[in-house]
């Protein structure tokens, strides 16, 4: 059975927030990634169907889901890498099928295995993805700067990326989510690939972009989820399965690898 959707913030009624012209809310109390009745079909094939939540600014949520579950095609359909079959993505209360680019301004996203160019060098990279932005002068210069430090990559920052080891690959990844100072991030994934120190940098660095950025972020690794997020939202066979907190899934079982097992078909 689909457990009740859980509002986080239910004292903050929806109908009482002030509505923009498209009637999403103001950004006072609006959600800052929200996913309205998301699916995607593949003929015959379903990769997620009606996948309804809201992530508010401030939260750290965990999304989890088996492989297959149709964790990746939510988060591409959130971002408008993908277009959905039906239902609306909306980030800092962007529609991101039909306003993509002011969406995408306010979102730094990290797909799994995210693509790099391996003739470049991280450096070079960051620049490019700078430019892209319409990045210049002085502010380019302390994004690229910040960057490279927070994810500490300037041992790295000169050598061609075809060189570097998966988790320098990684980091880098999240350095060009970073760039441009969003206030809304979707990783997909972001210890793939990192050693125990690195994973431990990463969750520290998660613990501060909580305070005040809007995060959604897959994991396979459930001692994660307890180390960085406060909410948990559950997938399986496309369809929304548990969300709610940490703690209340934890309490469904015998710790969250039960809770999660129960309330996943490979657990049936």
């Amino acid at each position: 059975m689909v457990p009740p959707m859980q509002d986080d913030h239910s004292d903050q009624s929806d109908e009482n927030l002030d509505k923009t012209d498209n009637g999403k809310p103001e950004s006072g109390g609006m959600p800052m990634i929200e996913a309205d009745r998301l699916s995607k079909f593949y003929g015959v094939f379903t990769a997620c169907r009606d996948v309804s939540f809201k992530v508010h600014q401030g939260e750290v949520v965990a999304f989890l889901g088996p492989n297959g579950a149709g964790k990746s095609t939510t988060m591409k359909l959130l971002t408008g890498y993908l277009a959905p079959s039906t239902g609306v993505a909306w980030v800092g209360g962007h529609n991101m099928s039909t306003d993509r680019l002011a969406g995408s301004a306010r979102l730094g996203y990290l797909p799994e295995n995210g693509p790099l160019y391996p003739d470049m060098t991280p450096l070079t990279f960051l620049e490019f993805f700078a430019d892209a932005r319409g990045m210049q002068g002085d502010y380019k210069a302390e994004r690229l700067e910040a960057v490279i430090d927070l994810c500490a990559l300037s041992s790295v920052v000169h050598k061609s990326i075809s060189k570097l080891s998966k988790g320098f690959r990684q980091r880098l990844g999240m350095a060009q989510a970073l760039l441009h100072e969003p206030d809304v991030l979707i990783l997909d994934e972001p210890t793939a690939g990192l050693d125990p120190n690195q994973i431990q940098e990463v969750r520290e660095t998660m613990r501060r972009l909580g305070e005040e950025k809007t995060i959604l972020l897959s994991t396979h690794i459930l001692q994660e989820v307890e180390a960085m997020a406060s909410r948990v939202i559950l997938i399986d066979e496309g369809r929304l399965v548990f969300d709610g907190s940490v703690d209340d899934l934890g309490q469904r079982g015998a710790g969250l690898n039960d809770a999660f097992q129960q309330l996943t078909s490979s657990g049936a």
